[in-house]
């Protein structure tokens, strides 16, 4: 049996500056942390010669055509194991739509899985690459680099993006000490929306695409935003970083009309009177995590524990996918 498992991932500055439909035409830039939420893939042979794919739902089929889950089809195919009788389980410790890359780690997890059910070693930024050459290429899905790189490589990484959809990855260079900060000074918690980012990247990939001034001068400034935010976390100035994320939030929201809502603006203006000195949603918008950064860490939690909003604890993770 093959077990491997890939970490979840928070942005902490620059997303959606990693699709194509911007990294072409000016170049992205964004810094994405890997956290201890992870997402598994087990895989064993199968005696009668079918495929058994477990995931929220079951399928059983007799040929790679007939898999409906879109990523297990085209990993099985990228990696020749059409023909091969496997199970293939996973697992997540988050619901997938919830903002923290479940897709991107999945197709990470799931080919490092099935290389080495092969006995092949895969280098990290081969394992990204063929990812994004998955969802991006095969599967045409509106989705950028980020995820896939983030799950890859593990850890803290600024990630800057040329016009060729390069990807050059480096740690974000910070003192233990700032790293152990920012770790005990961001807090998660759930605002019980699942959501599909197809949708809102959907729009914002359209608009990059047609050249949509509003559009580009918004991500150009969220890039911005991003080269900030890698300065102030680099300095140790946390409480200015913070403020970046109120404005990194505000200029996010003007991208889609379905970034947020209403239940959303609220419990973010109630952050901000309860301890937080800053905060986003993170991923595409529409649901999934709020995120904080807060000196007060215990006023905040306190007061989002009487409205009823799970908090979900978690550290950085420095390892990327690995099999188990």
């Amino acid at each position: 049996m093959i077990i491997t498992r890939s970490p979840l991932r928070i942005t902490l500055g620059g997303g959606g500056t990693d699709l194509p439909s911007y990294y072409e035409k000016r170049e992205g830039f964004l810094i994405s942390a890997a956290v201890d939420k992870y997402v598994y893939i087990l895989i064993n042979k199968t005696f009668d010669n079918s495929l058994l794919i477990k995931y929220s739902q079951l399928e059983r089929v007799k040929n790679v055509a007939q898999i409906k889950h879109p990523i297990v089809r085209e990993a099985l195919k990228v990696t020749e194991l059409e023909c091969a009788p496997l199970e293939i389980c996973s697992m997540a410790d988050v619901p997938a739509g919830t903002g923290m890359g479940s897709s991107g780690t999945f197709t990470t997890a799931l080919l490092k899985a099935l290389h080495g059910y092969k006995g092949e070693h895969i280098g990290t930024r081969s394992l990204a690459e063929e990812a994004c050459e998955i969802e991006m290429n095969r599967l045409k899905e509106p989705t950028g680099k980020q995820d896939q790189y983030v799950s890859a490589y593990g850890g803290i990484i600024c990630m800057n993006i040329d016009k060729n959809g390069y990807v050059q990855a480096e740690p974000l260079k910070i003192t233990d000490e700032v790293l152990y900060n920012l770790e005990d000074n961001l807090v998660l918690f759930f605002t019980g929306y699942s959501h599909s980012a197809g949708d809102i990247l959907s729009e914002q990939n359209s608009k990059s695409k047609e050249d949509n001034e509003e559009m580009l001068k918004n991500l150009d400034y969220v890039k911005q935003l991003g080269l900030d935010s890698r300065a102030m976390l680099e300095q140790g100035r946390l409480e200015d970083f913070a403020e970046i994320m109120n404005v990194h939030w505000e200029f996010k929201k003007k991208r889609s009309g379905a970034m947020s809502n209403s239940d959303i603006d609220e419990w973010y203006d109630f952050a901000l009177k309860n301890g937080a000195l800053g905060g986003k949603l993170i991923g595409a918008g529409g649901g999934g995590f709020l995120m904080f950064y807060a000196n007060d860490k215990v006023k905040l939690r306190r007061a989002f524990a009487k409205i009823g909003l799970e908090e979900i604890r978690f550290r950085f993770e420095m390892e990327g996918t690995k099999m188990i």
